[in-house]
């Protein structure tokens, strides 16, 4: 049997980590949202969910567990679908501390897969988009926190591959689709 493997999505907003994620999801990759875990979260507190609140839970989570709180709840469930030979898929995995907390753990099989494309593209789609909606400002100020807060651009700069987002989602799909091949033929590492 193939080794398993454990893939995050990274990249900015609006670049089509989304896009990118179902395509895992088509071909029966285990999907771990770290978002999920940081919602229940969020849930727990009973607040509203908004930009601000998300960025006050955000930071009071990681002020109280740690700041790798949504790796270390999410590694027993990737162990768990690991130990039941099925690929992996890690969406929302933003910061850097996560990245090296994950890389320590599962070594050679988890990998990183940036999605790319520049800013004046991802802020055009971010403003069109029908789900929380961001304005060219908004979506500044959020790619300047994430690179700097949570260290975003590391994950990004470390990746295992990089597919660009420039074109058509059918473009999109043909190269995520690609690399899912080259992962369930092959396998990633050990």
């Amino acid at each position: 049997m193939k080794t398993p493997a454990v893939i995050a999505v990274v990249g900015l907003p609006g670049a089509g980590k989304t896009e990118a994620t179902t395509r895992f999801v088509e071909q029966q990759f285990v999907r771990v949202g770290f978002n999920d875990i940081f919602y229940e979260e969020f849930d727990r507190w009973g607040l509203e969910r908004n930009e601000s609140n998300e960025q006050f839970v955000r930071v009071e989570m990681r002020n109280k567990f740690g700041r790798t709180i949504l790796a270390e709840r999410a590694l027993p469930i990737i162990e768990q679908a690991l130990h039941e030979g099925k690929h992996v898929l890690i969406e929302s995995l933003y910061a850097w501390w996560d990245y090296t907390f994950l890389k320590e753990r599962l070594g050679e099989r988890f990998k990183t897969l940036a999605i790319y494309a520049p800013p004046a593209l991802r802020y055009a789609r971010l403003a069109v988009r029908p789900e929380r909606p961001y304005s060219e400002e908004l979506a500044h100020s959020r790619d300047y926190a994430q690179i700097e807060s949570l260290q975003q651009a590391g994950p990004i700069a470390m990746a295992d591959w990089t597919i660009q987002s420039t074109g058509t989602k059918e473009e999109l799909h043909a190269a995520v689709d690609a690399l899912i091949q080259v992962i369930v033929q092959g396998g990633v590492g050990k």
